[in-house]
């Protein structure tokens, strides 16, 4: 059974630290270095409800994807949520690891689980990495489908394939307009609208898209469609995907480690109202 040290450094290799941006909080948050790890629960968020599912399944390690603390704190007092659940965590002696930014731009990251779960064919990073001589690293994928779908077919697909949240799936553009190529990006995503319209792709996949820079993009003839799902669930694939590849690092390590995928959806929005009324 390997200690947690020893689970970090094969971690490390599948979301390098130093391949985060530079504002982001990556890496292990609290746990003992010593401490012998045989089960591991990964979710999106290090939220209060992922811990209480990290203590019920008596697990050792707890991957999330998004970070505890971003911008730092002056505080990790138990009144407070996220405090609440460092106290919780280190009660329990489970050590909490985050692989953000760093699991966006892996080969493969976010974005591959994303696009694996619409069933599209990965054929670039949206935004390349640099560093990265195979060209398979980045932000963001550029897909194919195997069949063309009308956008009304394809916003459908999106809705049936990914997980349910209140929000659902919105969708941009003419429902009749084909979809042949498409990006991808897992979490907020309208920062990338310049490379996604360099890409030449017929509908970009994204979430968290705002109001400005959704309505540009729909006055502008030759720009894709746009499909906005909610942000956790453009991410949630990525738990199962992490899950495969830290068994797949277990079995060549000859670790006896059990790995299990929260359920438990942590979008925060918790209902939807179809709109019907008309401006006055």
């Amino acid at each position: 059974m390997p200690v947690l040290s020893e689970v970090i450094i094969a971690l490390d290799t599948l979301w390098p630290p130093e391949h985060a941006e530079g504002w982001d909080a990556v890496g292990t948050v609290c746990g003992d270095p010593d401490a012998e790890v045989s089960t591991v629960l990964f979710a999106v968020d290090p939220v209060r409800e992922t811990a209480e599912e990290a203590i019920a399944l008596g697990a050792d390690l707890l991957i999330t994807h998004h970070p505890l603390y971003l911008r730092g704190t002056t505080t990790v007092s138990a009144g407070t949520p996220k405090g609440g659940v460092v106290h919780s965590l280190i009660k329990h002696d489970i050590a909490l690891h985050v692989a953000h930014t760093n699991a966006d731009r892996a080969d493969p990251g976010v974005s591959d689980a994303l696009a694996a779960a619409l069933g599209l064919r990965v054929t670039a990073p949206l935004v390349p990495d640099p560093s990265d001589p195979a060209g398979r690293r980045g932000l963001g994928r550029v897909c194919a489908l195997d069949q063309p779908l009308s956008l009304e077919e394809f916003g459908a697909l999106a809705a049936a394939r990914l997980p349910a949240t209140a929000q659902g799936i919105r969708v941009a553009g003419d429902p009749a307009r084909p979809v042949r190529t498409v990006a991808v990006c897992g979490g907020a995503g309208d920062s990338l609208f310049d490379q996604v319209r360099a890409a030449g792709v017929d509908a970009y996949l994204t979430a968290d898209l705002r109001h400005h820079p959704a309505s540009e993009a729909t006055q502008r003839p030759a720009d894709p469609a746009l499909v906005d799902a909610a942000h956790w669930a453009t991410e949630w694939p990525w738990c199962e995907q992490a899950a495969t590849q830290v068994e797949a690092l277990a079995m060549r390590n000859g670790w006896d480690l059990r790995t299990h995928v929260s359920r438990r959806v942590t979008d925060p929005w918790t209902a939807h109202h179809a709109s019907q009324g008309a401006p006055n």
